[in-house]
């Protein structure tokens, strides 16, 4: 059932949005399936005795013969070829294999997948980003050009409800020059995007070798292209979203042992041959140049590949004007093991059944920060709670709420609302990040406040209080 069927009414109406649940991930150590016997790869060692019996089932185990999946049998070979694997190239085979990648080929998202996200819950918190970005556009100058830049965009919602905003503020920005640049590897959801997002009457244009392999026009005009690599999208005066997107880049994994820090690897358990474990790096291993030295922790989870993005960002951003707004499950540097599966909405073990399931690990913001390298400004994390708040989703919802006359409209709307803001549920589970100029904030630039007269900049929606007129 739609969860706005008729909660259209007012400046920024919406057709319905489907679905109930949460994309949830339930805190504590998760690490897969338990380490097994004595017998060892040459060189590895086991994990430590306080990993063991800290797994979980996903509520379904499958029969023994359908945990062998393609997946399996090409990790065993690997494995078999050139010893352990770390857990990012683990998470990376799983995940973006062109071949057998759990993303490649099918629609995870939604009711009848692994799990559903924030904009599938309630139109209102597509609509808030779309305003957010649309205060971010006219606090930097208006640009005449405005690129609106996602990452992973899942099935199109977010976008689709944000290009709602967008049309229905025409007005405000009629003088610009506005298109939509999504970054999806996957090709199954690329083609949900399109469905989504475009004009029907106008054909995609298609063109696999290119960087640009598919163009379109959404249902206001707007040019649509799709990018496999951030690299490839055109530099400029740019907004970039990035959502529930630096959750599944691969992690580097590391416990502190007495003899310093060693990399988790995964492995074929030596007693049963058609099962994976995990095992430590009996030596230092190059990745672990990204553990802080003043490191308080004793597990360190990594991730190169956002910290390649965050300083691609960042320049972008120094160099041509922007934001970027990152929303993610995450923390900020204090976290240790987050890694973990996710199947048919519930707990998966990570190491059973490889391809058939999600795998992600929360976000350590504290990291996104310092690889920022001061090129422009970073904001929060600040709660989904806070943010929205701040943003104004108690005006929204109650402009929705007083003209819909369903019930159950209203109780889905309730729904969604308590979904989102609820403390127990996404409020404060989920975080939002921001990366801006720093002449965006007061005292930002030494040349910002050169003319007295100039007025200092607004303050950033979301991580300040939004005034609504």
């Amino acid at each position: 059932m739609g969860v706005l069927s008729r909660a259209g009414a007012g400046p920024l109406c919406a057709a319905a949005r489907a679905g109930r649940h949460r994309r949830c991930r339930v805190q504590g150590v998760f690490l897969g399936a338990p380490v097994g016997g004595s017998g060892v790869s040459p060189g590895a060692e086991v994990i430590p005795r306080f990993w063991r019996g800290k797994c979980f089932s996903s509520g379904k185990e499958p029969a023994e013969n359908s945990s062998v999946t393609p997946m399996l049998r090409h990790l065993k070979y690997k494995i078999k070829s050139t010893g352990p694997i770390t857990v990012a190239e683990y998470m990376r085979e799983v995940l973006t294999n062109p071949a057998k990648g759990y993303y490649v080929h099918r629609d995870m998202l939604g009711e009848k997948g692994d799990f559903i996200t924030s904009p599938e819950i309630s139109q209102i918190f597509g609509e808030l980003l779309g305003i957010w970005f649309i205060s971010e556009w006219m606090a930097t100058g208006k640009s005449s050009t405005f690129q609106l830049v996602e990452l992973g965009p899942g099935r199109g919602t977010l976008t689709g409800d944000i290009l709602r905003v967008f049309s229905q503020l025409g007005s405000v920005l009629k003088n610009s020059d506005i298109s939509v640049h999504l970054v999806e590897v996957s090709q199954k959801l690329s083609e949900i995007q399109a469905a989504t997002l475009t004009e029907e009457k106008v054909p995609l244009e298609r063109n696999a070798g290119s960087p640009v392999y598919m163009k379109g026009i959404s249902k206001s005009g707007i040019p649509i292209s799709w990018y496999r690599n951030l690299q490839d999208v055109p530099k400029g005066h740019s907004f970039y979203l990035a959502h529930e997107f630096f959750d599944v880049l691969p992690v580097h994994k590391f416990q502190k042992t007495p003899q310093g820090w060693r990399e988790v690897l995964v492995d074929i358990d030596p007693q049963v041959s058609d099962k994976l474990r995990f095992v430590l790096a009996p030596c230092a291993t190059p990745a672990e140049a990204f553990i802080q030295s003043d490191e308080t922790r004793d597990h360190v989870e990594v991730c190169p590949d956002a910290g390649v993005i965050i300083q691609e960002l960042s320049q972008r951003i120094a160099q041509a004007g922007g934001a970027a707004l990152i929303a993610d499950y995450g923390h900020d540097g204090t976290k240790t093991d987050t890694f973990r599966g996710f199947c048919g909405h519930k707990l998966h073990d990570v190491l059973l059944a490889p391809g058939t399931a999600d795998l992600t690990a929360d976000v350590d913001f504290s990291y996104l920060r310092r690889m920022a390298q001061g090129k422009v400004a970073s904001l929060g994390p600040v709660t989904q709670q806070m943010f929205l708040k701040n943003m104004g989703i108690d005006v929204r919802l109650k402009v929705l709420l007083d003209n819909s006359d369903e019930p159950s409209t209203r109780q889905q709307l309730v729904q969604g609302y308590d979904m989102l803001m609820n403390s127990k549920k996404m409020g404060e589970r989920f975080n939002f990040f921001a990366l801006v100029p720093h002449q965006r904030l007061p005292n930002g630039s030494h040349q910002m406040n050169a003319c007295k007269s100039k007025p200092p900049p607004a303050p950033v929606a979301g991580f300040h209080e939004l005034a609504w007129r």
